[in-house]
């Protein structure tokens, strides 16, 4: 009987967050606003790195990255989702939705290894600053972000494969708001234990490297600040990496949680909500974290909307 019931998708039903005609409206303003400004935010501090010379130094570099990714990380989501909220119409093709698993996994793996770059960036800035910008070189800034976007890429393309590889499905009623694996692995009728295994090995494998260079970095980092006799050398050290460490925590603990976990599909109701946090939230937060306990970029975004101001007031 189940093997009757199995049939080949050409399309899927994102059930979305709830089903409740009354939380539709708010929900889609909601997610609309966040929408907005992580759209605003991550695009406004790339192109704040771009305009302003005083952050042409390799953390910007990083974190112009970092913002590009969220923006793109966000919008591969979110407009699907704000459409399927006020349509009855929430079908995806299967493609579509393989698509934006893809999408989402490299900028989601690109976002975890660029963090583990910006601390290896902190460590030079900190332990070794007459030496930073010359071992922090042009080069090397292109290698280490071509390698975070590589592993992305690659590690998303081996559960793209995999997925693919999915012949039937008992149902294409998809208990989620996005296309993502665990969800779809509970709709599958052939065996996923290989698809789990690799989730799992490919997240705790990426989990393990980026939190022992992270850690690694800091540990350092705590050395040679607690090795500092200046206080405000000390003060400064220590807000440079505050901005950092709580991107960092924020973004771990979600996917520690989500996806470094051996049964992936028992609790989807709750990793509905927490994807809620680390698509929509998480790309909304990086670039407002790093801006407002960020002396350098408030200072660069005075300096921009003066010169603005007061090119305004030579045109009138």
């Amino acid at each position: 009987m189940e093997k009757e019931n199995c049939t080949i998708v050409t399309e899927f039903i994102l059930v979305g967050l709830s089903d409740v005609p009354e939380l539709r409206v708010f929900l889609f303003l909601l997610f609309l606003l966040i929408y907005g400004v992580t759209v605003s935010a991550n695009l406004g501090m790339v192109a704040l790195i771009q305009v302003s010379s005083q952050l042409h130094t390799p953390m910007y570099f990083f974190l112009s990255h970092l913002s590009f990714v969220d923006f793109c990380y966000s919008t591969n989501i979110v407009p699907k989702m704000l459409f399927n909220i006020l349509n009855k119409d929430k079908t995806i093709s299967f493609l579509a939705c393989m698509l934006q698993f893809y999408l989402f996994c490299t900028c989601a793996i690109t976002d975890v290894f660029l963090l583990a770059v910006m601390a290896y960036d902190r460590f030079l800035a900190i332990c070794s600053p007459l030496l930073y910008l010359v071992t922090m070189s042009q080069k090397l800034r292109v290698v280490l972000v071509s390698s975070c976007y590589l592993c992305g890429i690659v590690c998303s393309l081996i559960h793209f494969c995999l997925a693919l590889e999915i012949t039937s499905y008992k149902s294409n009623v998809i208990n989620h708001f996005f296309c993502d694996l665990p969800p779809i692995f509970n709709l599958a009728c052939s065996d996923v234990t290989l698809n789990e295994r690799m989730v799992f090995i490919v997240a705790t494998f990426n989990e393990i490297i980026t939190i022992v260079i992270i850690l690694t970095s800091y540990l350092f980092i705590l050395i040679t600040i607690l090795r500092m006799r200046s206080a405000e050398g000390r003060r400064k050290a220590f807000s440079t990496c505050a901005s950092h460490l709580t991107a960092i925590v924020i973004l771990q603990g979600t996917v520690l949680s989500t996806y470094c976990n051996p049964s992936l599909g028992n609790s989807l109701d709750t990793n509905k909500v927490v994807s809620v946090f680390y698509t929509v939230v998480i790309p909304m937060l990086n670039p407002l974290i790093y801006s407002l306990r960020n002396k350098d970029v408030k200072e660069a975004l005075k300096k921009v909307l003066g010169s603005k101001l007061h090119f305004e007031k030579v045109l009138s």
